[in-house]
């Protein structure tokens, strides 16, 4: 078990895990909005996308760079006390944002800028938001395209280029959202804050099950997202299964690249 200061100067003095060979924060959630506040890249990996550390290699980049990673899956949470005997507590991409909304900086005219996953999910976002005395114009939002690999997207960069949002937030699905948000911190001329936050304002804006905070809380989310569409999230969850192996073989270590099979090999 690792404990220790996060690597970056610019964090705050909070402790943080080392599992997979990634930092975790281990502060509180105010302590969290406090640090992105100054700028980077904040993301919140989800089991289903982190058992893919050891296999994408832009994933597992996009992870390695980030300002700062919450441990926001339960189950990989879970997995690390029950193996270490330790008592880390998950810190939600729902809470954390639930936490940015409320700070001054996010409510200015034209302060934050939302990449949206499509236009259903950005009317009912938006009209959320502005419940929240959060109002977003058509020009602080984006839909984002289906990213290839690289990623890629000018049109996005010379947006956000000429309106400097002070924060980014990135709603699109886990494993694509860190590629996003790394292109982002690399190519912007200014320190913005990038929030990975993926599905955490759809539980709440109804764009997809709504989660309620007990459910968050005590790990359920995953339940009720399956009981919501059992045929899109019961296969992704149960591929979200092999984190476990991954962790019990690397513990605190960076996993080794997967090699990947030659035609020759498979034959």
């Amino acid at each position: 078990m690792t404990v220790s200061s996060p690597a970056s100067p610019g964090n705050s003095l909070s402790p943080h895990r080392q599992i997979l060979g990634l930092p975790f924060f281990l502060g509180s959630v105010d302590e969290a909005v406090d640090r992105m506040e100054r700028g980077g890249l904040l993301v919140v990996p989800a089991a289903p996308a982190l058992k893919n550390l050891a296999r994408d290699a832009e994933y597992r980049e996009a992870l390695l760079a980030a300002d700062l990673i919450l441990p926001d899956s339960a189950f990989m949470v879970t997995i690390w006390n029950r193996m270490q005997g330790d008592r880390i507590r998950r810190l939600s991409g729902l809470k954390y944002l639930s936490a940015l909304l409320e700070r001054p900086s996010m409510r200015a005219p034209h302060a934050s800028f939302w990449i949206m996953a499509g236009q259903e999910s950005a009317r009912r976002n938006r009209n959320w938001l502005r419940e929240q005395g959060v109002e977003i114009a058509d020009e602080d939002f984006y839909v984002a395209p289906v990213y290839g690999r690289p990623v890629d997207d000018e049109v996005l960069l010379a947006r956000i280029r000429r309106q400097r949002p002070k924060h980014i937030v990135v709603t699109v699905g886990g494993g694509t959202q860190e590629r996003l948000g790394l292109y982002l911190r690399r190519r912007l001329d200014y320190p913005a804050s990038i929030h990975c936050i993926g599905a955490a304002i759809a539980f709440l804006s109804g764009d997809q099950v709504r989660i309620p905070e007990w459910a968050d809380r005590f790990y359920a989310g995953w339940l009720l997202r399956c009981a919501s569409n059992p045929g899109r999230y019961l296969p992704r969850y149960w591929e979200a299964r092999k984190l476990l192996p991954l962790m019990l073989r690397y513990g605190s270590r960076l996993p080794d690249m997967a090699r990947e099979l030659t035609p020759e090999k498979i034959g």
